[in-house]
């Protein structure tokens, strides 16, 4: 049993949320623009503060640890090891597909989503990786992984085992709309990142000790980071 801060910043939305013995008792996000930099010490700062506590209380800090966005990962994953170092508390790191499914879980357990078959369904959670590439990976109802994490160009073919074996497909995430009309027969649901995935992930990883070593983590990018020149004349 544990108070874990729990830190998502992998794209578009900085989510920062705090949980006591696997349930989450405060959340600050925001998906207007990268900002995460600023954002998530903000954040972080006012949960301890509205929970009455110090940052020295928690007992282990968790992060979304990608694929997403290079920076909003670097931002995050270098403000946890950052905390980490300073209070001297152990680092977690989860998989934000795996954090991202188990927000569609929640809130389907919660009645937020309405998807006939759920129970059946494959889930296919979406990253945003430019064009029609996605950062994605196939899981259970249940949240088991039943593939491995990869980059998808998708296609008319994509998927094409899962979307007809009779099961549903449901896709989400910040990828996943622009799939919507290529994957016409997936049932596409609104879910976005959030810290509150991490939270039952992150206590099971406390429990069993998985931590990472805070020196040499690095976030799991999935893809090289390329630096391109810009087209633009200054002068």
């Amino acid at each position: 049993m544990a108070l874990i801060l729990c830190i998502e910043t992998g794209t578009d939305i900085c989510s920062v949320g705090i949980a006591r013995d696997g349930e989450l008792i405060a959340l600050r996000e925001s998906d207007e623009g990268r900002d995460h930099a600023r954002q998530v010490a903000v954040f972080v700062d006012e949960l301890l503060r509205e929970q009455q506590l110090q940052a020295e209380e928690l007992d282990a800090v968790a992060v979304g640890k990608g694929p997403g966005s290079y920076t909003g990962l670097r931002i995050g994953v270098s403000f946890a090891k950052g905390l980490c170092y300073g209070v001297g508390k152990p680092l977690i790191a989860v998989g934000s597909l795996q954090a991202l499914v188990e927000v569609a879980r929640e809130d389907y357990e919660a009645g937020i989503l309405d998807v006939d078959g759920w129970e059946e369904a494959h889930l296919c959670p979406m990253v945003d990786a430019r064009r029609m590439e996605v950062y994605t990976q196939l899981f259970n109802s249940a949240g088991a992984a039943e593939d491995e994490v990869r980059a998808e160009v998708v296609a008319a073919e994509s998927f094409a085992a899962q979307r007809t074996d009779g099961r549903p497909f449901v896709i989400f995430g910040n990828g996943a709309a622009k799939c919507a009309e290529v994957l016409s027969d997936a049932v596409l649901v609104k879910v976005a990142p959030s810290a509150r995935g991490l939270v039952r992930l992150a206590e099971e990883a406390f429990a069993q000790e998985q931590f990472e070593d805070i020196a040499y983590f690095e976030p799991f990018y999935l893809k090289d980071f390329v630096v391109t020149t810009s087209k633009k004349r200054l002068f």
